[in-house]
């Protein structure tokens, strides 16, 4: 009985993820260096490693919304499932979720 009790006070919601934007460069690298994605499709232990071989050296734009059990940040599994990076006319995302097989796309914006 105590362990329902216990388990009743936490909030499903705070395992979840929210939608998050930013825009500025530093701490959109120092972000991607803490994001692993394992999984079905393209993994990663650093998304940082990938944003960088791509060529993403300085993005003015992050924006990671959605739920994935596949992806995590700090450690922690549940993170999002799509992430953007834009880098002037360049946008990397990333795309995945649950039972979805992850993928990456590059485009360029006229």
């Amino acid at each position: 009985m105590a362990r329902l009790a216990f388990f009743s006070r936490v909030s499903l919601e705070s395992l979840a993820m929210n939608p998050i934007t930013i825009q500025n460069p530093d701490e959109i690298l120092s972000l991607l260096a803490d994001v692993a994605l394992r999984g079905k499709g393209f993994t990663t232990e650093s998304l940082l490693d990938r944003v960088l071989d791509e060529g993403f050296t300085e993005p003015i734009y992050f924006n990671a919304n959605g739920e994935d059990p596949d992806a995590f940040y700090k450690g922690q599994p549940n993170a999002w499932a799509i992430y953007q990076v834009r880098e002037w006319k360049r946008v990397l995302t990333v795309s995945g979720g649950p039972g979805k097989e992850r993928r990456v796309q590059i485009t360029e914006t006229p």
